[in-house]
């Protein structure tokens, strides 16, 4: 286990009487691309929380860079988190302050740079995610779209060495969406990170990752390449990448 990046390891998540993680193995290496697919509720964002300890398995282990996530202390948990970057599913913006502010808002927090340096590096990000104009915009005079932007250059504030993204596409138009989209597999690729995304958005699935891997009542179900998926015959796959009604997948 200490020789995985980062492992999740038999987890099992209970809600009350809901039993939403049953034991899910996945092992992501080093500079990977992975996205999660599955139907809404099957336990995707509950999985990635898992990663940063948001939450805690009722069983099972989580280990990142040779570290079991659950076993550190409230001070190494702070180190590790800060080596990751998260793109919420709302973008979790703070209304009252600027872009500029929302995306230095980590750093802020840190501490360890000045506020000359944490301008500049703001600047710079916003500048990846092409917003560099509206730094002195507040979120309600941006589109959905540009929320997204801003949500993902706060991700990267932090030079994080993984990326998480939930649901990064949910509400945006097919052509913003697509925008999106360009901006992570540019990012991953100009940033040499590690990401992890969860989805229902299969054309977001099919273009930001290099292995799709897919939830189905509390396990996983598929892991394979995005060529692996578009030619399985697994009927639960199928069923979902189609978007058909009737199959083995219960719709309700």
């Amino acid at each position: 286990m200490a020789d995985s990046y980062l492992l999740l390891k038999d987890i099992h998540k209970s809600f009350g009487d809901q039993q939403v993680l049953k034991g899910v193995n996945i092992t992501v290496g080093r500079g990977e691309a992975i996205a999660i697919i599955g139907q809404s509720g099957c336990g995707k964002s509950v999985l990635l929380k898992h990663v940063i300890k948001l939450l805690e398995p009722d069983r099972g282990l989580v280990w990142f860079d040779g570290r079991e996530v659950d076993s550190l202390s409230t001070s190494e948990l702070v180190e590790v988190r800060q080596r990751f970057g998260m793109l919420f599913q709302s973008a979790a913006l703070f209304d009252s302050m600027t872009v500029e502010e929302n995306v230095g808002l980590g750093l802020t927090e840190q501490r360890r740079l000045s506020k000359k340096k944490i301008h500049e590096r703001v600047m710079e990000k916003l500048e990846m995610v092409r917003l560099a104009s509206a730094a002195e915009k507040h979120p309600a005079e941006l589109s959905g779209g540009m929320r997204k932007r801003v949500g993902l250059a706060r991700a990267i504030a932090n030079d994080p060495e993984v990326l998480l993204y939930d649901e990064p596409t949910t509400g945006l138009d097919p052509i913003t969406s697509d925008v999106i989209n360009d901006l992570i597999v540019e990012l991953n690729e100009k940033l040499k990170v590690t990401s992890i995304a969860v989805t229902h958005d299969m054309r977001s699935a099919f273009k930001i990752a290099n292995r799709i891997i897919m939830l189905y009542r509390g396990v996983v179900a598929f892991d394979g390449s995005p060529e692996e998926t578009r030619s399985t015959t697994d009927p639960v796959v199928v069923q979902f990448i189609n978007g058909q009604a009737h199959g083995p997948i219960e719709v309700g």
